[in-house]
């Protein structure tokens, strides 16, 4: 080397702090990459996202193969600065190569590059993934060998270089995820991708409708009013019972009556006839379960019974659907606001609210282990009919009865009152 001019050798070193550059940048793009968005891209026919799954397929040659640049890079490079600084300094040139190698190396060759890596890995990552495909094919027998070494050395501390990572996500993950989603994902669909990850911890008799307000048809009543029932009925699908739902005989579907209704033919036979057989679900069952059950049965609603076999609501899959898009049917109580905000920062919720939509609304936590809605809270923990004016405190939150509907809470104030027992 004492024969090459210093401005090839000059020229020669600038190229390798390049190049290690590259190899050190690619090295961390590759591995910051998203996984599940490079997926998406090689689905989607992207060369470069292709190329870039193949090789971290098999991380070990990947890896084998960059540090195997990088590392002939860079002690090419740091060759090179030795016998110029020996030519411009002598001995003491060794030192000063050094120095100055190390610190080109750190802020050229490591630090710079590969910041810019982790802050846009796809840009250096697709590009370089072409680069890695050719270089893999004439150096793979020496990457192997490598390889082959540095595994039986894993092997030695007991880890298993070939075990896959899984990157599937767990459903915390993916809440985080969607929360942490910005303003890739306008806030509906946020809140929409979030009830559905909370399907599988809400069951069936969180969202019934409580057997006391179930809409259904008694054919015990005097047939005029089986009739008017049917005739003015807000819903198009009822069960049909003897005395009470303990003792439900089907369901009808009130859009088949429209013709005998019309022409008064309909008569207690002929509404049997159209009964379509009762279908009963066990109250436990998460509303993702259930969900798919309503579609494997063809079904649109069903009676939630206890292990007694007692029926204690009714569920369908409009109510399945609202958890996850919100309030859009048209029934008769639609249009009654449930919790209306007041100017002094509390809140009057009607009693059938129930508790997830209140503790979703107002960010708050009120236990729903045994209840379901806010009037039976009340009842839960007063241990009593409520009254107008019982008070209770929860968990921060302020509850105090406002009136009183056939033994049952209508309305309540509610106010997050936090360490205070009472608001002023």
């Amino acid at each position: 080397m004492s024969e090459i001019p210093l401005g090839v050798l000059f020229g020669t070193l600038s190229i390798l702090i390049i190049l290690s550059g590259f190899f050190s940048s690619s090295e961390t793009a590759l591995m910051a990459l998203n996984r599940y968005r490079l997926r998406h891209l090689a689905r989607q026919g992207h060369r470069g996202a292709i190329l870039a799954q193949k090789l971290l397929d098999k991380p070990d040659r990947l890896i084998g193969l960059i540090l195997l640049g990088n590392n002939f890079i860079n002690i090419l490079a740091s060759a090179i600065a030795t016998v110029i600084g020996l030519r411009l300094f002598g001995d003491s040139g060794i030192a000063i190569a050094t120095g100055v190698m190390t610190l080109l190396i750190l802020i050229f060759g490591e630090v710079a590059p590969k910041t810019a890596a982790a802050l846009h890995p796809e840009r250096i990552a697709f590009p370089a993934a072409f680069v890695y495909s050719i270089l893999i094919r004439p150096l793979l027998p020496v990457v192997k060998l490598i390889n082959l070494l540095a595994n039986g050395l894993l092997r030695l501390f007991r880890i298993d270089p070939n075990e896959i990572r899984s990157y599937a996500l767990s459903a915390d993950e993916l809440r985080t995820i969607v929360h942490e989603s910005g303003q890739k994902l306008d806030s509906q669909h946020k809140e929409m991708l979030m009830s559905v990850l909370e399907l599988e911890d809400v069951y069936v008799e969180d969202i019934m409708v409580p057997r006391a307000e179930t809409y259904g048809i008694d054919l015990d009543e005097d047939w005029n009013n089986v009739l008017n029932k049917l005739k003015q009925s807000p819903f198009s699908r009822l069960p049909v019972y003897h005395g009470s739902l303990d003792n439900v005989i089907g369901s009808i579907n009130v859009r088949r009556l429209f013709g005998p209704l019309m022409d008064n033919t309909l008569t207690p036979q002929l509404l049997k006839q159209l009964l379509r057989e009762p279908y009963f679900i066990p109250e436990g069952t998460p509303l993702t379960t259930q969900l798919l059950n309503f579609q494997r049965h063809k079904r649109r609603s069903a009676l939630v019974v206890d292990e007694y076999g007692d029926v204690l609501g009714l569920v369908t899959v409009e109510d399945i659907l609202e958890e996850i898009v919100g309030k859009f049917t048209t029934a008769p109580d639609s249009t009654r606001e449930e919790i209306i905000a007041q100017p002094d920062g509390s809140f009057i919720i009607c009693g059938s609210t129930p508790i997830r939509e209140v503790n979703r609304k107002l960010g708050v936590n009120l236990p729903t282990e045994d209840v379901s809605t806010i009037n039976g809270l009340i009842m839960e923990y007063l241990e009593a009919l409520p009254t107008v004016g019982a008070k209770l405190t929860l968990n921060d939150v302020y509850i105090e009865v406002l009136s009183v509907k056939k033994r049952a809470v209508d309305k309540a104030l509610v106010r997050y009152v936090g360490s205070k027992q009472e608001p002023n």
